[in-house]
């Protein structure tokens, strides 16, 4: 018995100690600048058509780096459930809507997670010498986006779109466990996609 105490002692631990990794590489992403091409992430869009919050946070984001940078920008995410349409083709009238050049957005709306997502993005950026990439997502979720961005070869830097603050240990607390999975994955190749 105490043995599996002090296993599950050990293992809260170490998981906070997952999550306060998080906090610090969400408060030291370096500044973007110098990027080929922006990829934003999607979110949800609700059974009404309309944009969660946090996906209308992440395209103002993308499209504020845009107006500095204007180039390419890949949206990344599929058709979920209760989505009446593929959160990319959303993505894309939504900042077509605010000015973004249809002809300037690739689509990729068939991915369902964040390693699809950067995955599908490097393949479609491959053809058009974008190898600096401006990742564009959460905060929360930034630094592990990065990473995969890294791993498919490209030149990562990031911007962190907000979040409501209410979802903080939600998002923190299954992010952490996120990473937990991409280690797992990366390094000892298990198959948990």
């Amino acid at each position: 018995m105490m043995l599996l105490l002090i296993a599950v002692l050990v293992a809260i631990i170490a998981y906070l100690g997952v999550v306060g990794m998080l906090v610090w590489k969400v408060n030291t992403v370096p500044p973007a600048e110098n990027y080929d091409a922006i990829v934003v992430l999607g979110a949800q869009v609700k059974p009404d058509g309309t944009l969660s919050l946090q996906l209308q946070w992440r395209l103002d984001a993308a499209f504020e780096a845009w107006k500095k940078e204007p180039g390419l920008i890949v949206a990344c995410g599929a058709q979920g459930a209760n989505e009446p349409e593929p959160e990319a083709h959303a993505m894309r009238d939504y900042l077509v809507g605010k000015g973004v050049p249809q002809e300037s957005i690739l689509i990729d709306d068939a991915s369902f997670n964040t390693r699809q997502n950067i995955r599908n993005a490097a393949r479609l950026l491959s053809g058009h010498n974008a190898q600096r990439v401006l990742i564009v997502t959460s905060d929360y979720h930034l630094p592990r986006a990065m990473a995969l961005a890294e791993d498919e070869g490209l030149q990562a830097t990031g911007v962190g779109a907000e979040t409501l603050p209410e979802y903080w240990i939600k998002n923190y607390g299954r992010e952490a466990l996120s990473w937990i999975k991409y280690w797992l994955q990366k390094h000892l190749h298990l198959p948990l996609e």
